[in-house]
C-alpha cells in the first residue's frame, strides 16, 4: 500500500521526522529553490500537510493542493495560515497549543521578574565594575502587592495567573466574555491597563488583535508600568511601544516577540528599560519534542479515521 504524500513546509524534531519519515512520503518545500515549481509539481498528490506558525500558507496555495486533507501546524499561533479557506474546502487543521502552556507561562514569569528587578541592567552593573565603583545597585519595587492584569485569560493565560499568585500579585483580566474564575474582569484592555501595574498580554494575532496595545493602552499603564508581550509581534504597536519606553510614560517592558521577526527594531535593542527574548517562551526541548509529536498524533488519527487530539478547523 503507499504511503499518504505530505508536505513539508517546516520540519518536525528529529524524532518526530523519522516517524514522518517511515509513515508517509514526504516532500520537502522547506528545501526547494522554487516553492512555486514546487508546489505546482508535488501539491497535487500531497494529502497532508506539515508546516509552524510561521511558514505562510495562502489561498493561492491551495489552488496547487486539490486534494488535501489536513493541516497539522506546530505552533499556538496560526495568523500566516488561511484557516477560513481550509474550512471552506472541508480541511482539517490542527495546532499545538496546549504542548507548550507551562513553558509560555514560566517565560511570561521570567519576562515580569527580569524587567521589575532590572536583570539585565543589574548584570552589566555588577560585570562592569560598577558595583565596586559606584557602590549598591539602587533599590527597587518588590512585585508583591501589585497588581497583574492578563489580556487574554485562555489557557496559557490561566497558566500564567497560576504563577503570579504565589508571587502576592492582585490578577485581573480582559477577554471576549467574563470567564468562571475568581479574578476581577475588566471590559477592555485600556481599563485592565489603567488598574494594572504589570500588563501580560497572550492573545492570537490576526486582524481582530492587530495593534490593540497602542498609545493609549500604554498611557494608562503608566510610567511605573511594565508591559510583557508573549503573545504575538502584531498585538502591540511598536511606534507607540518605543515612544513611550524612549519619553518615559511606560516603566519598562519584556518582549518575547516583535513585529519583523528575526530583525526587531534597532530601537528596541538600544533602550535600556528593556528585555528582550527571541521569540522562543516555547524553546525548550521538552515542549517541542511535544508539540512535534502532536503533529504526528494528528496526522496519525486523521488518517486511521479517528478523532483529531487538537482540532481547529
Amino acid at each position: 500500500m503507499d504511503k499518504p504524500d505530505i508536505l513539508v513546509m517546516y520540519p518536525a524534531r528529529p524524532k518526530a521526522m523519522a516517524q514522518l519519515e517511515e509513515t508517509y512520503t514526504l516532500h520537502r518545500l522547506d528545501q526547494a529553490e522554487d516553492r512555486t515549481a514546487f508546489l505546482a509539481e508535488y501539491g497535487p498528490r500531497c494529502v497532508g500537510i506539515v508546516t509552524n506558525g510561521h511558514s505562510a500558507l495562502t489561498r493561492a496555495d491551495l489552488e496547487y493542493l486539490p486534494n488535501l486533507q489536513i493541516v497539522a501546524c506546530s505552533s499556538a499561533g496560526f495568523e500566516t495560515i488561511d484557516v477560513a479557506a481550509l474550512a471552506e474546502r472541508g480541511i482539517a487543521f490542527t495546532n499545538t497549543s496546549n504542548a507548550l502552556i507551562d513553558d509560555v507561562a514560566d517565560a511570561a514569569l521570567m519576562l515580569t521578574l527580569a524587567c521589575r528587578r532590572e536583570l539585565i541592567n543589574a548584570h552589566a552593573y555588577t560585570a562592569s565594575g560598577d558595583w565596586g565603583r559606584k557602590g549598591m545597585y539602587p533599590l527597587l519595587s518588590s512585585v508583591r502587592g501589585k497588581k497583574a492584569g492578563i489580556v487574554g485569560l485562555g489557557n496559557i493565560g490561566k497558566a500564567i495567573a497560576r504563577r503570579f499568585e504565589p508571587l502576592g500579585l492582585e490578577i485581573g483580566y480582559t477577554a471576549r466574555s467574563a470567564k468562571q474564575v475568581l479574578h476581577r474582569y475588566f471590559e477592555n484592555v485600556t481599563q485592565l491597563a489603567e488598574w494594572s501595574d504589570i500588563l501580560v498580554v497572550i492573545v492570537p494575532g490576526g486582524p481582530d488583535t492587530d495593534g490593540m496595545i497602542n498609545a493609549d493602552v500604554l498611557k494608562a499603564l503608566g510610567p511605573t508600568g511594565t508591559l510583557i508581550n508573549v503573545a504575538r509581534g502584531s498585538v502591540v504597536n511598536e511606534a507607540d511601544l518605543i515612544e513611550a519606553l524612549s519619553t518615559g510614560k511606560l516603566g519598562s517592558a519584556g518582549l518575547d516577540v516583535f513585529y519583523n521577526e528575526p530583525n526587531p527594531d534597532p530601537r528596541l535593542t538600544g533602550l535600556p528599560n528593556v528585555t528582550l527574548y527571541p521569540h522562543h517562551a516555547s524553546g525548550t526541548v521538552e515542549t517541542r519534542d511535544a508539540m512535534a509529536q502532536l503533529v504526528v498524533d494528528n496526522l496519525a488519527a486523521h488518517f486511521q479515521g479517528q478523532p483529531l487530539l487538537t482540532p481547529v478547523v
